[in-house]
């Protein structure tokens, strides 16, 4: 699995219709679905929350989740729906999270996280990964950072997601969180020269791509978030950038123009326009007329109306498609 570049796993955000967009922008970065919980595979509708295109893939689902058997069982079902990794949420702060004891205070807890690897990588063949803070509230020191990753890598994690912030618990919202808390590239350094041998991929406060190239020099991988959905363009020279692929990237009407079919394909499916388009807010970052394009889509789509024509006659005010 190459994951010299990946695109975080967001909550409202990076489901699967925004994930087909993306995959039109790049065809090499690693994608990742929004968290999972396991009670929602176990008792809710398994086939919604794990349905994609084929064309997604690279992808990875992220799980919520603290139970070594429901995790392995839950991974079987994601490996079975043919997701090429299975990735566990050991950073997100938010209360929700916290009251189902999983999220970043699993952190207070490696042996609840060596435990679900192993019970994981016993169910599945596709790889097992671990997203994690750097720590927690005041247990931030880098011995237990490396204490945690020394358990749970001998569990058989061999890849580490490393977003380069503490999480607080308590005080702080999560969006607070990813900004809040100061980046600590150095610690992910500390990490990748202490376990060598372990993958370890970089997340947190990257918003361009010749930053992430940069980051190259130092792990093995970078993960971008929130900068990849409202500027989703800035990985258009990702393939050639950071992968080394040949040929142009695409420009953004020919994005435009390959995602309307798959629009098209989803409303006739009865679903809403303003479910497809809000995702495509940002296509047209920095370009004149891209706060019309922005208006018009929130506009015309707020009551569940609009059809495909409705992007046509956005498109105008960034010069047509």
């Amino acid at each position: 699995m190459d994951r010299r570049l990946c695109i975080a796993p967001m909550m409202d955000c990076t489901d699967r219709h925004d994930r087909y967009l993306l995959r039109l922008i790049s065809r090499r970065v690693l994608l990742y679905t929004e968290m999972v919980t396991t009670a929602a595979l176990q008792f809710g509708d398994r086939d919604k929350l794990l349905t994609y295109d084929a064309t997604e893939r690279p992808l990875a689902c992220q799980l919520g989740g603290n139970d070594p058997a429901a995790m392995a069982q839950c991974a079987r079902m994601v490996e079975e729906r043919g997701f090429d990794e299975v990735n566990i949420n050991v950073g997100c702060p938010s209360n929700r999270v916290q009251s189902g004891a999983f999220g970043a205070c699993l952190m207070a807890t490696p042996h609840t996280v060596a435990h679900c690897v192993a019970a994981m990588r016993d169910a599945v063949t596709i790889p097992v990964t671990v997203k994690t803070r750097i720590g927690i509230d005041r247990r931030d020191s880098y011995e237990e950072l490396a204490a945690f990753v020394a358990r749970v890598s001998a569990a058989g994690c061999s890849t580490f997601i490393v977003h380069a912030r503490k999480a607080w618990l308590k005080g702080l919202s999560p969006r607070a969180n990813r900004t809040v808390p100061p980046l600590r590239y150095d610690v992910v350094y500390r990490l990748k020269q202490d376990f060598p041998k372990l993958e370890i991929i970089l997340n947190g406060g990257l918003n361009t791509l010749d930053q992430a190239r940069a980051q190259l020099n130092h792990v093995d991988g970078v993960m971008i978030g929130r900068e990849a959905y409202h500027n989703p363009y800035l990985l258009a020279p990702a393939d050639q950038l950071i992968f080394g692929a040949g040929g142009p990237p695409p420009s953004r009407s020919e994005v435009l123009n390959n995602y309307l079919p798959y629009v098209q394909r989803e409303l006739s499916h009865g679903l809403p326009l303003h479910r497809l388009t809000r995702h495509m807010l940002g296509l047209f970052h920095g370009v004149p007329g891209a706060k019309a394009w922005r208006r018009h889509l929130s506009e015309a789509t707020a009551h569940g109306a609009g059809d495909v024509d409705t992007i046509r006659q956005a498109a105008e005010y960034i010069g047509g498609i």
